[in-house]
């Protein structure tokens, strides 16, 4: 039985592929050079396939004792300026808690046949309480600390945030809006 086996003869420099041709292996020397050639590093595993899960992502993150990262000496680096973090987070927060009180007791005082004003009650409450789940996950959950978990964490809150986002839409086109369906709930 003889073995068909190809050996590189010439090197195309523009493509990096080569052209082959057939080598009828006689002698073993011969049939192992050839199937060295033949085998591309690509598919040569550097470990094996393993269907075993890595959980290693899952574990918590070991930080220096203490926390204490540097020494005393190093410089200190400032955070660069975002104007949506920091003390401006928290103000936009207070403005959105202090725009809720006039919010909530409108309805009371003018009826609920307001869409707009129903509305944007709908979207300040979701952002407050955006504001306020992610300071939590920020504080409890730090990045630091518990890596994967804190993004999971996040992107939990953004889908739910999306979600709540597509309920206030469905609510204020199909419904009457949130006002509404509540004075209905009490009302019957």
């Amino acid at each position: 039985m003889k073995i068909l086996l190809y050996k590189p003869i010439v090197r195309n420099t523009d493509t990096g592929m080569s052209l082959i041709r057939p080598l009828i292996g006689k002698t073993p020397l011969l049939q192992r050079n050839a199937v060295q050639l033949l085998t591309p590093k690509a598919l040569v595993a550097s470990r094996c396939l393993s269907l075993k899960p890595n959980f290693s992502k899952f574990k918590l993150n070991k930080g220096p004792p203490g926390n204490i990262v540097g020494t005393v000496n190093d410089a200190y680096k400032f955070p660069e300026p975002d104007h949506y973090h920091g003390s401006n987070h928290w103000t936009y927060d207070r403005i959105l808690a202090m725009g809720l009180v006039p919010l909530t007791a409108f309805p009371f005082v003018m009826g609920v046949e307001f869409p707009m004003v129903d509305s944007i009650f709908c979207l300040t409450v979701l952002l407050h309480s955006y504001a306020g789940f992610k300071s939590c996950i920020i504080d409890y959950i730090p990045e630091r600390v518990y890596g994967f978990w804190h993004r999971a964490a996040m992107k939990l809150l953004t889908l739910g945030t999306a979600v709540s986002l597509y309920g206030i839409y469905i609510l204020e086109t199909t419904e009457n809006g949130l006002f509404d369906f509540v004075s209905k709930i009490y009302g019957s």
